[in-house]
This record gives C-alpha cells, sequence and structure tokens, in this order.
C-alpha cells in the first residue's frame, strides 16, 4: 500500500525534524489513521537511524593526519626548474585540505533531532488521552510503575508545595529510546519532565516553537524539561527538581 501522495512531503520534513510544533501534531495525527503513511514514516526514520549509527561515519586515519600536518610549506623554486605552476600547486593542497574536511568532520544532527523529538512528544502528549499512563498525585504511585516498564529506577519528588503538583506520568520515546515521562502542572499548564539513561552532559537551555525546555544530567540520567510556561519558571521548576531528588 503506498502513503498518500500529497503527504509525502509532510512526512519526510515530519521524520528530518523540520516541521513547527503545529504542523508536527498534524502530520502525526494523520499517521496515526493512515497505515500506509505510518509504514512510510517507520522507512524513514529506520534510514535516518541507520545513518546516525556507528559505522555509517567515516574519519580520516590518524596516519594521513600526521602526513598532512608534517607536509612542509611550499618554497619558490628555481626558475629553470620544471614545477607545475603555482595555482596548481596551491589548489591541489586546497583540494587535499577540503577533502580531508569533509571526510574527518560530519555535522551531527543528533542535538537538532533530540530537540525535535522533545518538543513533538509533548505537542503529542497534549492531545486528549496521550498525556499519561497512570494519573495520580502520589509519587508512591508513580515511582514504583516504572518498575518493570524499563531498566532505571526515575526520581519522582512532590513538588505541590513549591507550586508544581504532580499529576502522573506514562512511558513515551525520545530519539529511538524508550524514556519515563513525569507530567507536573503549573497553574492551568503541562510540565513534561522526560528521562532516559545517558552519560554526563552539559546542561542547556532554549526555546523552539513557543516552549521552553531545559536538559540536565545528574546521577547518570539525562533529564528534559518542557512546557509553555515562562523560561524563568521552567527553572525554577528545574532547581526545585534536582533539591528534593
Amino acid at each position: 500500500m503506498a502513503a498518500c501522495d500529497d503527504k509525502l512531503l509532510l512526512i519526510g520534513a515530519l521524520a528530518d525534524g523540520e516541521l513547527d510544533a503545529a504542523n508536527t501534531a498534524l502530520a502525526e495525527a494523520h499517521v496515526t489513521r493512515c497505515e500506509a503513511c505510518r509504514d512510510e514514516l517507520e522507512r524513514l526514520e529506520a534510514v535516518r537511524n541507520l545513518m546516525r549509527s556507528e559505522g555509517a561515519r567515516h574519519s580520516a586515519p590518524d596516519a594521513l593526519r600526521r602526513r598532512i600536518g608534517a607536509m612542509p610549506e611550499l618554497a619558490p623554486k628555481a626558475a629553470n626548474e620544471n614545477r607545475w605552476p603555482g595555482w596548481v600547486t596551491s589548489g591541489a593542497v586546497g583540494a587535499l585540505a577540503a577533502s580531508l574536511a569533509m571526510v574527518s568532520f560530519v555535522p551531527s544532527t543528533t542535538t537538532a533531532a533530540l530537540d525535535q523529538d522533545i518538543v513533538s512528544s509533548h505537542v503529542r502528549s497534549l492531545q486528549p488521552g496521550h498525556l499519561m499512563d497512570v494519573q495520580t498525585t502520589n509519587q508512591h504511585i508513580v515511582k514504583p510503575w516504572f518498575n518493570g516498564r524499563i531498566d532505571f529506577a526515575p526520581p519522582v519528588p512532590e513538588l505541590a508545595a513549591a507550586g508544581f503538583p504532580l499529576a502522573g506520568g506514562r512511558l513515551d520515546s525520545v530519539d529511538g529510546k524508550t524514556v519515563a515521562a513525569i507530567v507536573y502542572k503549573r497553574r492551568l499548564h503541562t510540565v513534561n519532565l522526560y528521562v532516559w539513561p545517558e552519560k554526563e552532559a552539559n546542561a542547556r537551555a532554549f526555546t523552539k516553537d513557543g516552549f521552553s525546555v531545559r536538559e540536565w544530567s545528574r546521577s547518570g540520567l539525562r533529564f528534559a524539561a518542557i512546557s509553555d510556561i515562562p523560561s524563568g519558571e521552567l527553572e525554577q521548576f528545574q532547581q526545585l527538581f534536582v533539591k528534593a531528588s
């Protein structure tokens, strides 16, 4: 069964993380209803993940790097000495340097893809029936609910006294990984906190498609909080969560 002709470009943009939050929600809603388009999206995502996997990228061997680095600067030749014209020599060196740069440096789209996945997951969760698998304000129910469903234990502190009451949790997918999504509220707004195992990484804060996002690492876990509340309030949530957990 072929995917819908009028949706192919949209599906491709969804797989590449090029859509804004509104169009991401529309595309994902269509994919949910259309099996052919869902198969096409899965095919594109499989290709993307394959290209990002180890072994699909190549870097220059160390020996080649040393040889390039040891090349002496080109000195003027005697007038009667046979030599290539200067423009050929400099062009060849420039081409070699450019080739080395292309081989040794392949820009990674992992961060951009992760950012888009977090935003897309947050938007998707706001659709009716998608926000929570377990709905309760009791941290002693939410925390053990994850046991057996994932192979790590995310902290689930209660922050109601500080204005961020716990609402529940669910399993979600970010960057191809199964993650814990812990749901908090801020007045009428939703704060999704995604948690997954990862090595220590730099903390980040940014805004994308109108949503504030804050990421940090602790004790072998990566945390990503996202909401449409002001960035200052999301920073406050981060500080409260870290202190309480």
